[in-house]
């Protein structure tokens, strides 16, 4: 369930490898949220699928999504205020050439909070007001669904070290990465993926991206309420098997995780994922402790020490 570091402290420090690309995803102290270091770039698909406007308006962050909701209210009312002032008298008390007025009056409309001194006049103006309120009231609709999901949405909580790190684990090199559980709440249910992505050439000498499963020596826990160090041991059946730092450089290798769990306070399954490029593997460290026991059976878990690393003496890819 947890796996702590149960070998004699060293003097703990920090390893900052070669500087790695820039990754997304909020930073936590000792740690990083999921959803980091993907740098993907697709051509020829456009960004958005306006056939699926659902999809966009769910996948946007807050910021965007404000921006095109106060977008889409201008716009509107923008709209409807130009077609009011296209017919002088449609619209009571509404001087000809008004925008400003004529604007107001289309907000208040679309709102249905009813009006001041200003009122739909004729058929033109009041065809052009029921559908403005008609328009008004589905647009409320769905943006009220639409903030509904986004805040309902299960998000997870996993945070994953700064680093991989290989090192000897019973008398086997062993490549290793320490996850947390960021939620207060335990998981249960937790499951890991972990792979291996090589720039390799066919014997067609053409390029391929090879992807390899790393076997791990536990996939799965029951529960996850603290931390999670996966290992994935580096014998002769491994892809790592003799590989070097410099050969790991030239084949642009890439680490990836998925993670899932079934998160007990949403009483849904939550899932996130990270990867790793070849320089954020320390070697010849380990990860240092960060679980302790207190004698009235209390563990406590510092998640702030999630990524601290110290000397290990003996590691490698294996001969």
């Amino acid at each position: 369930m947890t796996e702590p570091d149960t070998s004699p402290r060293a003097a703990a420090t920090k390893v900052h490898p070669t500087k790695a690309p820039p990754r997304g995803g909020g930073s936590v102290p000792g740690g990083s949220s999921g959803s980091a270091g993907i740098n993907l770039l697709k051509v020829g698909v456009s960004r958005f699928d306006w056939r699926d406007p659902y999809h966009i308006a769910v996948t946007l962050s807050w910021r965007a999504f404000v921006a095109a909701a106060a977008g889409i209210i201008l716009t509107l009312n923008t709209l409807f205020a130009g077609l009011y002032l296209a017919v002088p008298g449609a619209v009571q008390n509404l001087h000809p050439g008004d925008v400003f007025m004529a604007f107001f009056f289309s907000l208040e409309t679309m709102s249905t909070v009813g009006y001041g001194e200003m009122a739909p006049n004729g058929i033109y103006g009041h065809a052009m007001a029921g559908a403005e309120i008609i328009v008004g009231m589905a647009f409320t609709a769905v943006m009220t669904g639409l903030i509904f999901i986004r805040f309902s949405k299960p998000r997870a909580r996993f945070l994953f070290a700064d680093h991989l790190v290989i090192t000897q684990h019973n008398g086997r090199p062993t490549l290793m990465l320490r996850m947390a559980n960021g939620r207060f709440n335990p998981m249960t249910s937790a499951r890991a993926a972990f792979g291996l992505v090589l720039r390799e050439v066919t014997e067609e000498g053409r390029p391929f991206q090879g992807v390899h499963d790393l076997k791990l020596v536990r996939a799965t826990v029951p529960i996850f309420p603290l931390t999670w160090t996966i290992m994935h041991v580096i014998d002769a059946s491994s892809p790592l098997h003799g590989m070097t730092a410099e050969r790991l450089e030239a084949m642009e290798a890439r680490f990836y995780i998925a993670l899932e769990g079934r998160d007990t306070g949403l009483q849904a399954v939550v899932q996130d994922m990270r990867t790793y490029s070849h320089v954020e593997i320390a070697h010849g460290m380990r990860y240092a402790d960060m679980i302790t026991h207190s004698g009235e059976g209390q563990t406590t878990a510092d998640l702030a020490r999630l990524s601290e690393l110290e000397h290990c003496p003996t590691s490698g890819f294996g001969a």
